[in-house]
């Protein structure tokens, strides 16, 4: 069977290509097909736990694959609305934080709190001088709506919205912009920090480090 891979930030350089197809017997799991890639693009594996999505969901080494399935490696993660605005977004134009508040505005709400996160000009000591974002669009904003999703159900009922900026990001950029409207300001200040939080461990988008020694893939929760 046929399987298609996608490759991303770190491992997409180490295998000088972001896609390719892989023939796996018909039996395969998705260990089969990370061991095949390895075995392909040794680079990826280097030092690393590798992880891996099936059809933009995370699944375990056990998980059987079917012809035509999408695999992607995905490397270390960087750290419905009453608006016209949409709740959830990743894209490489600016964002606007009055677009992110009014996804999660409501006549019911008595406090909106937002987060935004911005390009810092020093990193572990450097000068950093811009920053470089990268995502597996399609997968990032499923599971920015589903972390969004539980958190509206578990402070009900709040409203989340949250946008992520790719590409190239000068100092000062706004990276990321968490919105959550709540009824009363703990809920708010509660969601906006458990969607923040959850962003950064599991959605995959991943930065790149540029200063005057070079760059580097910031392959850990920053």
């Amino acid at each position: 069977m046929l399987v298609h891979v996608r490759l991303f930030a770190s491992y997409r350089e180490a295998a000088g290509m972001g896609h390719f197809t892989l023939e796996l017997p018909p039996e395969a799991t998705v260990r089969d097909a990370i061991a095949a890639i390895v075995a392909r693009h040794p680079l990826i594996a280097e030092g690393r736990q590798v992880v891996i999505a099936k059809n933009r969901e995370y699944v375990d080494a056990d998980a059987p694959l079917a012809d035509g399935d999408e695999v992607a490696l995905i490397p270390p993660v960087s750290g419905g609305a009453t608006g016209t605005a949409p709740r959830i977004a990743v894209s490489e134009t600016t964002l606007s934080v009055d677009d992110v508040m009014n996804a999660v505005r409501d006549p019911s709400h008595g406090g909106i709190v937002v987060f935004l996160g911005t390009v810092r000009d020093h990193s572990r000591g450097k000068r950093v001088t811009h920053l470089e974002y990268e995502a597996y669009a399609e997968m990032a904003e499923r599971k920015m709506r589903e972390i969004a999703d539980r958190l509206e159900r578990e402070h009900a009922p709040a409203r989340i919205a949250m946008h992520h900026r790719i590409g190239d990001l000068a100092i000062g950029d706004i990276a990321v912009v968490v919105a959550a409207g709540a009824p009363h300001r703990d809920a708010a200040f509660s969601a906006a920090r458990q969607a923040i939080d959850e962003l950064k461990s599991i959605v995959p988008i991943w930065k790149k480090e540029h200063s005057e020694d070079g760059a580097i893939w910031i392959e850990e929760h920053a």
